[in-house]
């Protein structure tokens, strides 16, 4: 009785069970693909701020398609690909004053659990350490497209800089930095 259960819920296409299905056929390990998209913004007091990206970076996400909170995502930014459009501000966000790329040339997040909130969503939590210090982090991520061979998910997610000791500039710039992120990731 209970397979004939499971067997028309299938059918029927039921929420749950439909995304559990989707998921499996996602299941497995992807390189997070040069294509993706990481940019940020610190605000600054009376409106403005610094809007920039990083253009080198690498990654992987292992989706588990059984067991979501079996999945796991290691991700690397290296700084020195910071880009804002203005060499005056890239140069000072490499400085010993925020990066310090001349001692730190990369910062890293690893997962520690991964939570889906919806059919589509995720909240990602682990690890990020930049400038030696590590803290946990959080962010939310949405699934944007799947096709065979490939994935994408929106990232977003706040960080504290002063954790990393990256204060310079605050209260004048925002303490908040806001990360948006496009991860194309091919299947390995």
């Amino acid at each position: 009785m209970k397979s004939l259960l499971i067997g028309w819920l299938l059918v029927l296409g039921l929420p749950g069970w439909a995304a559990a299905d989707e998921l499996y056929e996602a299941a497995g390990r992807y390189q997070i693909d040069p294509s993706s998209n990481i940019t940020f913004l610190v605000s600054q007091v009376g409106g403005g701020g610094i809007n920039g990206r990083f253009d080198r970076f690498s990654g992987s996400f292992n989706l588990d398609g059984r067991n979501l909170g079996r999945s796991k995502v290691e991700f690397i930014l290296f700084p020195e690909s910071v880009s804002t459009g203005q060499s005056r501000v890239d140069n000072f966000l490499r400085s010993d004053a925020i990066f310090d790329v001349a001692q730190y040339s990369q910062i890293t997040f690893r997962s520690t659990r991964i939570s889906r909130t919806a059919e589509n969503e995720a909240i990602i939590e682990g690890i990020l350490t930049a400038k030696g210090r590590s803290r946990a982090a959080t962010f939310r991520a949405q699934l944007q497209q799947r096709s065979a061979g490939s994935i994408a998910f929106r990232v977003l997610g706040d960080i504290y800089r002063t954790f990393y000791g990256m204060d310079a500039g605050t209260p004048i710039y925002s303490n908040i930095v806001h990360f948006d992120m496009v991860l194309h990731g091919r299947r390995s």
